[in-house]
């Protein structure tokens, strides 16, 4: 006989909580094998691979939206790596960038730590009087990383 879980022994059996199981589902990435006549989801081991799975691909940093097309080349008839291939570029490319921004404010905070320490003494912060001008200018020019427009994720 085939080992059917309970949404809450299946999120145990993933480490994940079942809030994480029913936001697959609303997201449509996951649905339960069935119900019980009490109406509880049931899950076979197949739903617990598929969990697994999708932990898995968000753990490497694919978006929701990727490894909805990686279930649906998965569970095609063939593997069409040329696509995977792409996706996985153009996630290195976003990365990538991602990486330089981030060095980017890294360095600006290196720079921002100095001018404290070398301006502490006198009583008055040098990189709060610099913000203080920024903010005070129609445009501050404060470096942000651009958010990913495809980064949402569940926890």
């Amino acid at each position: 006989m085939e080992c059917l879980y309970t949404i809450g022994q299946l999120a145990r059996e993933a480490g994940v909580p079942a809030s994480t199981v029913r936001y697959y589902e609303r997201s449509r990435l996951f649905q339960p094998d069935g119900r019980t006549e009490g109406n509880y989801r049931i899950y076979g081991p197949k739903a617990l691979e598929r969990l697994r799975f999708i932990r898995a691909a968000q753990a490497i940093g694919l978006t929701l939206e990727d490894i909805t097309t990686l279930l649906d080349f998965r569970d095609g008839r063939t593997a069409p790596c040329k696509e995977v291939q792409s996706l996985i570029e153009e996630r290195l490319s976003e990365l990538k960038k991602r990486l330089e921004q981030l060095q980017h404010v890294e360095a600006i905070l290196r720079s921002s730590l100095r001018k404290c320490r070398r301006t502490e003494r006198s009583g008055r912060c040098q990189v709060i009087e610099t913000l203080k001008v920024a903010a005070s200018s129609p445009s501050p020019r404060v470096p942000r990383p651009a958010p990913s427009k495809k980064s949402r994720n569940h926890p």
